[in-house]
């Protein structure tokens, strides 16, 4: 009659124990990880992952710097082909090209954080086929010189000459934030790191013949 009692007994037994079990196993796991944080942290601030973020970050803020530059000059071309259309009339096949480059150039976004070669391929020929659109436009302004008086325009001038100039700086400065960054990723042992953390190598603008001088703008 005791047989029952005693197998309910050891029944509830092995239950609890069970269950002493699965928290513990639970707690240890618990602890297992934070102790694994707590050795990993000073690992990652030894091998770089703190100044793998610094570089990435410096890297993002300079192409945006690019952009800037290549959106001023955007907002100066629409001036520009009003105040040539004023005394050009007769040239409105080059300022249409005009207006369909600065429409294809403005229409190529990027995220840095995801760019790619093709991207920035892509990015570059856009601007490329604008400054070729830009130059055959003040070839075609020789022929008119009282547009070349004209003040407004002179102003216009100035103003895409020094977007040029920063267009060329901005551009330097990408390659050259991007160079430290792809430099330090590649060093041991942070290349372990960059591995573990998706740091991946990025892509720089590519220099064309002449691209180290910035363009002169003359009319």
């Amino acid at each position: 009659m005791q047989q029952p009692q005693f197998n309910f007994i050891f029944l509830n037994i092995y239950i609890e124990t069970n269950q002493n079990r699965t928290k513990m196993n639970t707690l240890f796991r618990r602890i297992s990880i934070a102790g694994m944080w707590i050795l990993l942290i000073p690992f990652l601030t030894g091998c770089g992952y703190n100044q793998m973020i610094q570089l990435d970050e410096g890297v993002t803020s300079q192409w945006a710097q690019v952009e800037n530059a290549y959106q001023r000059r955007a907002d100066l071309i629409p001036n520009l082909v009003a105040t040539v259309k004023g005394y050009a009339e007769y040239e409105q096949e080059t300022l249409t090209k005009v207006i369909e480059a600065r429409s294809k150039a403005t229409s190529v976004n990027i995220n840095a954080e995801n760019m790619n070669a093709d991207m920035l391929q892509q990015f570059q020929q856009a601007q490329d086929e604008l400054s070729s659109a830009l130059s055959r436009l003040l070839v075609v302004v020789e022929k008119y010189p009282d547009l070349k008086a004209n003040q407004n325009f002179l102003d216009l001038q100035a103003q895409l000459e020094g977007t040029e100039n920063r267009i060329a700086v901005e551009r330097q400065k990408f390659n050259t934030a991007t160079m430290t960054y792809n430099q330090y990723i590649r060093k041991f042992p942070q290349l372990i790191v960059a591995k573990i953390f998706g740091f991946d190598k990025k892509e720089y603008f590519e220099a064309r013949e002449g691209s180290e001088v910035p363009p002169t703008v003359e009319f």
